[in-house]
């Protein structure tokens, strides 16, 4: 990447290098909305990176995060941070994500420049995410998770906790949006929980290929698989019975993120279009896991190109129109189990997170600077930028 561009530019430049799919649903965005998700976004992505890294042992990665929140909260020493982290860095973590990691400062300067609103709910989106995380993965193993309520959580830590923060920026940015709070709220973890159960799904092989298994044992126990000896082949129909039990969950949480779309005004046509996009493709994922248990890898059930560009262009043309999205997502549906699910819950203790500092008007005014791509007064601190998880691997 250019070194001479500014913070903000450099977060357009990077995200479709780290996620194709946010690098084409976030610029659907209104302009007022771009910088700030893809902000939130890549710091995301930071942490994401930095917990998937296999050289790091749980007590180390817990304290690179540790070190990365107080760098965004603006007490600690991120170019000392990312110096280490990339000296820990193995082949196992791409390019771009390295990358990435090493000009977190830039993402943080564009996080500093950010409405006090917004920084705060982006802050508290990434503390939990960064609590939540290596909790989970510190016991992560090819047994899975004991209980259904514990894939939840899990799904809450990686996930969930990006629906909250997306519906506070949305809210943020248009008082129309945030008179429907209380709808948008009730709905936003099972939002965020349907995309990131597909992608649990689409990846249980991969994931397992890394040691790790986020299925929730109770389910498969039922009929009679011990997920620490499962294994793709032979074919397991039994395997496939629990499965099918899960992708009736996650079409349920999809159900629910159709509501939450529609609680969206219909003229903000942007912010309807970022939602869509990801519900559509999630939807035509379950059907072709559904459709092909016998799946041993991700590339067999992903959706085609075609399938996407399609996807595109149905939900533009009913883009306003609520009874022709129903109907859509209930063509796109059609076939797939559905289960009851009730309440989403918020399992983080209400104590944890940190408020956002406040910046003092004159380091606002140097964020104000580099975003606008003028050099910064002083030592030139203002700029740099980054994101990942917004469900995982949902990149």
């Amino acid at each position: 990447m250019d070194s001479g561009i500014s913070d903000a530019v450099y977060q357009d430049q990077i995200l479709p290098h780290v996620s194709r799919t946010f690098a084409l649903t976030i610029p659907q965005l209104p302009a007022a909305l771009r910088i700030s998700v893809t902000n939130a976004y890549l710091l995301c992505r930071i942490a994401d990176t930095i917990e998937d890294e296999p050289a790091l042992s749980p007590p180390e990665t817990l304290a690179f995060l540790q070190r990365f929140m107080s760098a965004l909260a603006g007490r600690g020493d991120s170019r000392t941070l990312c110096l280490e982290l990339a000296e820990r860095l193995s082949d196992r973590t791409l390019a771009t994500e390295r990358e990435l990691v090493c000009n977190m400062q830039r993402v943080i300067n564009v996080t500093a420049s950010l409405s006090v609103a917004q920084r705060t709910a982006i802050h508290r989106c990434v503390g939990l995410m960064c609590y939540g995380m290596p909790r989970f993965q510190s016991t992560a193993s090819l047994r899975g998770l004991p209980r259904l309520n514990d894939l939840d959580d899990y799904c809450y830590y990686v996930a969930g906790v990006v629906g909250d923060m997306l519906t506070d920026l949305f809210c943020e940015y248009s008082p129309a949006i945030a008179r429907r709070r209380a709808g948008l709220q009730s709905v936003a973890v099972s939002f965020a929980q349907g995309l990131q159960m597909t992608n649990i799904l689409k990846d249980v092989w991969e994931d397992r290929s890394r040691g790790a298994c986020w299925l929730p044992q109770e389910v498969f126990s039922r009929h009679g698989v011990d997920l620490a000896r499962l294994a793709p082949e032979p074919y397991d129909p039994r395997f496939a019975a629990g499965m099918v039990e899960l992708v009736a969950v996650a079409h349920a949480h999809l159900r629910n993120a159709l509501e939450y779309t529609l609680l969206i005004p219909g003229e903000e046509g942007g912010i309807r279009r970022f939602c869509l996009w990801a519900i559509g493709l999630a939807v035509l994922t379950l059907q072709k896991i559904n459709r092909n248990p016998r799946f041993t890898t991700g590339a067999q059930v992903k959706v085609s190109r075609k399938a996407v560009a399609l996807t595109r262009i149905s939900t533009g043309l009913a883009l306003r129109n609520d009874w022709m999205l129903r109907r859509l997502f209930a063509r796109a549906a059609h076939g797939l189990p559905l289960t009851r699910i009730g309440e989403t819950r918020r399992p983080h203790p209400a104590h944890m997170i940190e408020p956002v500092p406040v910046l003092e008007p004159a380091h606002t005014a140097e964020a104000a600077r580099a975003l606008d791509g003028q050099p910064a007064a002083g030592d030139g601190a203002i700029e740099r930028a980054q994101r990942r998880s917004y469900g995982g691997s949902a990149t």
